[in-house]
């Protein structure tokens, strides 16, 4: 018995319907191997941590000799993060009114407010989106501004803030701070401080913790932040630039006295491709007596 013969259309609508599965799927595929490669693909930051030195009375060295060069030098390496030390509220006017792409968070340390030493995020308005920011002191009591904590020379504050990132979507949690230049106490239980507010205000981010610790790689404060996963730029990075010292006020420091006092701590989300102290001296002066650090990070 013959079969009958197939119709030409129902062939072809069954041609039709096996070929829009299989483009769905290679399409499918496509997507999916995109959606992969962009979970792994990482995106560079430009982070500086930098103690400007306060405006004092320092000669040659006074703040309106070296402002111009600050702004031209942070125009130049263009940090997309920078965290600031001892910038008091005349310097951070003058930050604000030239470097017109950035954004910043801070207080100072004497009120919580405009008064004393500031200790600013500075961030990129382009590549970041403020989501949230605050301000607590270094000390037993962290919501009293003004009031030196354990065996303080100084008061002390630290300045956080949560980023969101223009171009991955992404939330990263950012504190600076400025430990105190005497007291062994107040940087060790200054530095746990940052620490459990970090945990407490972003457990689940990124991290970064920039600043002035006063202190080197082998005291409690790099103990401490070692032991909670984060790790300084200089103990990760594959390629390191520049003298082994950050710390050299105004070039009088005597060799025994150059320190390396300057960090940026990371935690695992991060990784680091190179970092560098910048000895940059334009027309022959400083621009302050610590140099700036500056890293590319990646997450």
């Amino acid at each position: 018995m013959k079969s009958k013969p197939t119709c030409p259309l129902f062939l072809l609508s069954t041609i039709m319907t096996r070929f829009a599965k299989a483009l769905l799927f290679i399409v499918s595929l496509v997507i999916l191997g995109f959606s992969h490669a962009l979970a792994k693909s990482k995106t560079d930051i430009c982070i500086m941590t930098y103690n400007i030195r306060l405006s004092a009375d320092d000669g040659v060295n006074k703040w309106s000799n070296r402002s111009a060069d600050n702004i031209k030098m942070l125009e130049y390496y263009s940090p997309d993060l920078i965290g600031m030390q001892e910038v008091r509220p005349d310097q951070l006017a003058d930050l604000d009114a030239n470097l017109s792409n950035y954004g910043h968070v801070g207080a100072g340390r004497d009120d919580g407010k405009n008064e004393g030493e500031h200790c600013p995020i500075f961030y990129k308005k382009n590549r970041f989106v403020l989501i949230e920011s605050g301000n607590f002191a270094l000390s037993e009591n962290p919501n009293v501004y003004g009031v030196k904590g354990w065996d303080a020379a100084y008061p002390r504050i630290a300045t956080w803030a949560i980023l969101k990132d223009r171009k991955t979507g992404k939330k990263i949690a950012y504190f600076n701070t400025h430990l105190d230049n005497d007291g062994v106490t107040a940087r060790r239980e200054g530095i746990k401080l940052v620490l459990e507010r970090a945990k407490q205000i972003a457990p689940k981010l990124p991290l970064l913790i920039s600043g002035d610790f006063n202190c080197t790689d082998a005291t409690a404060p790099f103990d401490i932040l070692n032991a909670a996963g984060l790790k300084s730029i200089y103990q990760l990075s594959p390629i390191v630039y520049g003298p082994k010292f950050s710390y050299h006020d105004y070039g009088r420091a005597k060799p025994e006295e150059l320190e390396l006092l300057d960090y940026v701590f990371v935690s695992k989300a991060f990784d680091v491709k190179r970092c560098r102290v910048i000895q940059d001296k334009p027309e022959g002066h400083y621009l302050s007596d610590h140099y700036p650090v500056i890293a590319q990070i990646q997450y």
